[in-house]
């Protein structure tokens, strides 16, 4: 189950066994203190309950575990944090004796999950993915409820930010929320956690119910791939003052150049793919999936394609390499990069109207 529908079950009632896998551990966090929060409230009594493993027993030693009463508290619950249970092994074989061993406590587990004592709870947490194909997987989304942290990706924050200002009471004016699809976007990787605590900061210096563009620039500003997005849209929009100035701040500001150079690069990387994506038939929102974009920004940058040619693009790709090679070692400076900008700024077709 997403999230969204793990926690939507856990409101109707808590199984006695629960497994949270993936390799987003926001989700696996907030559903772990969601479950605790519900089984034990009391934070007194959540001390005495809560036995923490910090590595896999023996299966038949797990399983014995799992049906022992508690002692010093009306509940036991049990959490393996970094279990490997669930993970995908592949294994060079093991002896026959090892193997029959392992099954004997594997069948032991599986029971022992499958008649828990009604004190009794269990929380598997895994950073990696859960193999499906695993008895023990199947056993946990027969009889418990599993969860799959999955990383978000552009194309799938919406809810997660609907979420999250709703929680705060807060929401975002146009500009802001183009700003921060943008933003998102542009990041290799997206940490919720990281989104969670900049836009928590954000609520402490404002009182305003609808959060800016400009508060949310103050925000990412310290996020390299993010900072450098002035500076693509005035590319994407062909005004090469614009451009020119945003360079020169980045450049005054101390940037580090292979780093602009980078996001630059993408940029253009992205613009030529949009173009031959159009030239097959992919237009609009369809471009967000094979770009790996939120459908509105995918949208916005094939009606920027529009206004290059290819040549222009390859040149300036081309030349970002060079620029970055020779950058790098010395041989030349931020003259390169303004070259490039003023190139793609200036070269191919004219400008999309919009």
């Amino acid at each position: 189950m997403k999230y969204g529908e793990f926690m939507a079950a856990l409101r109707k009632g808590i199984p006695h066994a629960m497994l949270l896998a993936g390799e987003e551990p926001y989700y696996i966090e907030k559903a772990e203190t969601a479950i605790l929060g519900a089984l034990l409230p009391d934070e007194a009594e959540r001390t005495a309950a809560v036995q923490y493993l910090e590595r896999d027993p023996a299966l038949h030693e797990l399983a014995d575990l799992l049906a022992t009463l508690p002692f010093l508290s009306e509940k036991a619950v049990f959490v393996l944090r970094g279990t490997e249970l669930f993970r995908e092994k592949k294994s060079a074989g093991e002896d026959a004796e090892k193997g029959k061993a392992k099954d004997k406590g594997l069948e032991r587990l599986l029971a022992a999950i499958a008649d828990m004592p009604e004190t009794n709870y269990v929380i598997f947490e895994s950073k990696a993915k859960a193999d499906k194909r695993k008895k023990l997987t199947k056993a946990m989304e027969k009889v418990g409820a599993v969860l799959d942290a999955e990383p978000e990706k552009p194309w799938t924050i919406e809810p997660w930010i609907r979420g999250k200002l709703a929680e705060m009471g807060r929401s975002f004016d146009r500009e802001a929320a183009a700003y921060f699809m943008n933003a998102v976007s542009m990041m290799k990787t997206i940490s919720l956690s990281f989104l969670d605590r900049e836009l928590s900061k954000l609520a402490l210096y404002t009182d305003a119910p609808r959060f800016s563009c400009a508060d949310l620039e103050r925000a990412f500003s310290s996020v390299p791939e993010v900072s450098g997005f002035a500076l693509h849209d005035a590319i994407s929009e062909r005004n090469v003052k614009r451009a020119m100035s945003v360079l020169e701040r980045e450049i005054g500001d101390g940037a580090y150049l292979p780093m602009i150079i980078a996001g630059l690069t993408r940029h253009v990387r992205q613009l030529w793919q949009a173009k031959r994506l159009e030239a097959r038939g992919v237009r609009g929102k369809a471009l967000g999936q094979p770009l790996g974009l939120n459908p509105f920004i995918a949208e916005k940058l094939g009606r920027a394609a529009q206004g290059f040619d290819e040549g222009t693009l390859k040149a300036a790709f081309l030349e970002l390499a060079d620029a970055d090679y020779l950058l790098k070692t010395g041989q030349a400076g931020p003259e390169l990069l303004e070259h490039a900008v003023i190139s793609l700024c200036g070269g191919g077709a004219a400008p999309v109207k919009r």
